[in-house]
């Protein structure tokens, strides 16, 4: 069912500052870079050296106990997938709680989030194979 990891997302306490750490003493190239108006929020979209990315995001006021998708800390843990209705389709049978599947406004991919047992949230996000040929789902 699952690819790889596809992203890692985490939100930061002070966005200038991680910002520069990502990009001045990690070396991570910046991919693009968005403010959220309605969220007063910065996503930063940064490459990874193995092809994965690392977003970044700030939100205002946000709690420093990593819980839910938009607490300081790990954000979530996203999978790439061929079929992101398929591989909800599995959770699903499985008992897995999935939220309906959504589509990003930046990318225009498809993706819906679930938590392991532990809470954590994880993402399926859709993404075709690079050759055409399906890896599974």
């Amino acid at each position: 069912m699952l690819r790889g990891i596809h992203h890692v997302a985490v939100i930061c306490g002070d966005y200038a500052v991680s910002k520069a750490f990502y990009t001045d003493v990690l070396g991570l190239t910046v991919l693009a870079e968005h403010y959220r108006e309605d969220r007063r929020s910065w996503k930063l979209d940064l490459a990874l050296p193995d092809g994965g990315q690392l977003e970044l995001f700030s939100f205002p006021d946000a709690p420093p106990r990593p819980s839910w998708p938009e607490a300081r800390g790990l954000r979530h843990l996203a999978f790439a997938i061929d079929d992101v209705d398929a591989g909800r389709a599995r959770l699903v049978a499985a008992g897995v709680e999935v939220e309906t599947v959504r589509i990003d406004p930046y990318t225009g991919r498809r993706f819906t989030f679930f938590a392991d047992p532990d809470g954590l949230p994880l993402e399926l996000y859709e993404v075709p194979p690079a050759d055409g040929a399906s890896t599974g789902d």
